[in-house]
């Protein structure tokens, strides 16, 4: 039996591509400068990692050891180029605010990685559903990235919501502070360096913590035998 729960947990939080694995840092850190480029970059990697990810547990009985990693490549490099050609077509705004780091998802870490370690290893649906784990935990980190430099940067949060969802978004854009100018150290890369650095920090503190009540909890469980002596 699958356990589906754990496949979960491990994308989402224990084994975290960008808080644990700390791959695909360079567009996390380069394009989460707003929530919506966030938004674009991490839907346009987690539908790659989906389709890659059940691709390659489709056909992994047919490649042979000695190619595979040339074929993983292939295989995500053409869903990244109908991703990309999505993307011009539909929401051309994004695709040009996003610029290079499209096409540089083929060479995301995050997705060779999980094709290697566990695609290649496993049935579709198990894979499929890695894929979709591993991309929200990727996506949740950008999102929260983006969204936590554009209020500090900015002052506001869904600028530029109409480059992906359409003319209709324009006003769901919120003013949260009013700056005379912005705060460039959290629009800049340095501000994605440091704001990842505190993320980090956070997920460790918890961890870290979680782990110190479950020792607790088993100290108190320790029932202590009684020595009696006899005469």
């Amino acid at each position: 039996m699958v356990d589906w729960s754990t496949i979960a947990k491990e994308g989402l939080w224990k084994n975290n591509p960008a808080l644990v694995q700390l791959l695909g840092l360079c567009p996390l850190l380069a394009v989460t400068n707003t929530f919506i480029n966030a938004l674009g970059l991490s839907i346009a990697t987690m539908l790659v990692l989906i389709v890659s990810n059940l691709t390659i547990s489709l056909v992994k009985g047919w490649v042979t050891k000695e190619i595979r990693i040339p074929v993983f490549i292939m295989i995500i490099a053409s869903f990244v180029t109908i991703v990309e050609l999505l993307m011009n077509a539909y929401t051309y705004g994004l695709y040009l605010s996003l610029g290079i780091f499209i096409p540089l998802i083929v060479t995301n870490c995050a997705i060779i990685g999980r094709a290697e370690a566990y695609a290649s290893k496993n049935p579709p649906i198990n894979a499929a559903f890695d894929g979709l784990m591993m991309g929200l935990g990727f996506m949740l980190i950008l999102l929260l990235l983006g969204g936590t430099r554009e209020i500090l940067g900015q002052g506001t949060l869904f600028d530029g919501a109409h480059l992906l969802f359409g003319e209709w978004a324009n006003g769901i854009e919120l003013q949260i502070f009013q700056f005379d100018q912005q705060f460039l150290l959290a629009i800049l890369p340095p501000g994605a360096f440091i704001g990842m650095g505190f993320i980090i920090a956070g997920k460790n503190y918890l961890d870290n913590r979680q782990l110190d009540n479950q020792k607790n909890k088993k100290a108190k469980k320790v029932e202590r035998a009684r020595v009696t002596t006899v005469n």
